[in-house]
């Protein structure tokens, strides 16, 4: 297995919209510190395992519609890619538990159950876009389980909301879609990025959440002017890219600022890696 392989099938570059579900989650918490460093650890290493059991589990799939991808392409066995998503899968488990010990593995847990439900159950379902916002909704409560969890539960639902139309959209990436799938998750997304502006730091958070909507909602705007593959797919790159953004306004409307600006500051690098890298 190459490196370059290993990389396409966990797609590593898009791990860089995951560490601020756990930011966003202890910055509401009140508990933003050195342990959310082993918690958003811990996250990357379940988000690459939930990659490499998708691709495991849709084997079959992928050599029909995306016979590129490492699995179908012989590049990785499907036994190996099921044990990197093992070994992932343990890896993250034992970071949370040395992280945040019981209470983090108490969200940790229930998120590897959806995670694993999501791949090989939930996914080619009509509860995947819900099944999928799960996932990301309880990865920000993880970055809150040594705090309030409580009180992160209102960044966990926006998080989760905007996961729900990046995963809508993601079912109509190869075949395309109509125009009311855009137009809805356009309508979502409007109310998504203005949802950080409720708590403090407003215009710093008014001004992040802008910025998310921008570049989310320009790819949606064109899926919606032309709901072709190419620009469905792009919008799901969009929403996956962009989040960072909305993770950063998240996070300076729980008072800290600059931790959300630097935050946000990974997303025109998730950007530019994913020119390299398919995030999707």
């Amino acid at each position: 297995m190459r490196l370059r392989d290993l990389v396409e099938l966990v797609r590593a570059p898009a791990a860089l919209s995951v560490p601020g579900d756990a930011v966003a989650g202890a910055a509401a918490a009140g508990t933003l510190g050195g342990r959310t460093a082993g918690l958003a650890t811990a996250s990357v290493c379940l988000y690459w395992a939930g990659m490499a059991a998708n691709d495991w589990a849709d084997r079959d799939l992928d050599a029909v519609e995306r016979p590129e991808r490492p699995i179908p392409s012989g590049r990785i066995t499907p036994a190996a890619a099921l044990g990197v998503a093992g070994g992932l899968t343990a890896a993250g488990l034992a970071v949370a538990a040395l992280t945040g010990g019981r209470r983090a593995l108490a969200v940790a847990v229930p998120l590897v159950g959806a995670i694993w439900a999501y791949d090989v159950a939930w996914k080619n379902t009509d509860a995947g876009p819900a099944g999928m916002a799960l996932c990301r909704g309880l990865d920000v409560l993880l970055g809150a389980s040594t705090g309030k969890v409580s009180r992160a539960l209102w960044p966990a639902l926006v998080v989760a909301s905007h996961t729900y139309t990046v995963t809508a959209l993601s079912r109509r990436e190869v075949h395309g879609a109509d125009r009311d799938l855009p137009a809805r998750t356009l309508v979502a997304t409007a109310a998504i990025a203005a949802a950080p502006v409720l708590g403090r730091q407003r215009r710093l958070s008014a001004l992040l959440g802008g910025w998310y909507a921008a570049r989310y909602g320009g790819a949606q705007r064109r899926a919606f002017d032309d709901p072709s593959a190419a620009n469905v797919r792009a919008s799901v790159g969009a929403g996956i890219t962009a989040l960072p953004a909305l993770q950063g306004a998240l996070t300076a409307s729980a008072g800290a600022p600059v931790t959300g600006a630097v935050l946000a500051a990974a997303a025109p690098l998730a950007r530019a890696l994913a020119r390299k890298v398919s995030p999707t």
